[in-house]
């Protein structure tokens, strides 16, 4: 059961060098370590589904979401030393990255 106080944290990642293996492979690798920051409840690290529809945006490399109990738990990780140490080592693979932050609507 979801709750109200749930925060949802999804990040959208562009890489530089989209066709580059190894840029993809270390995006993977930051996303993964990253998944063990403790205040996260739930993760999921994905890439564009095959759909196709005019309002899907499939140009984007990642996406990476993180589901926290509350507010202050998602605040907690924006300055936890792995998310910095992520930032830190993988901010040169990306050119682009936007994030759409939630919380429940009831």
């Amino acid at each position: 059961m979801l709750t109200q106080d749930l925060f949802v944290h999804h990040v959208y990642f562009w890489l530089k060098h989209p066709e580059s293996e190894e840029a993809k492979a270390a995006l993977l690798a930051g996303l993964q370590a990253l998944s063990k920051v403790p205040s996260i409840q739930q993760f999921h690290i994905g890439v564009p589904a095959t759909t196709n529809r005019d309002v899907i945006d499939i140009t984007y490399q990642f996406s990476w979401l993180a589901v926290f109990p509350t507010k202050e738990a998602q605040d907690a990780y924006q300055v936890d030393p792995v998310h910095l140490n992520f930032v830190a080592t993988c901010e040169h693979l990306w050119k682009r990255v936007t994030v759409f932050d939630s919380v429940g609507a009831y």
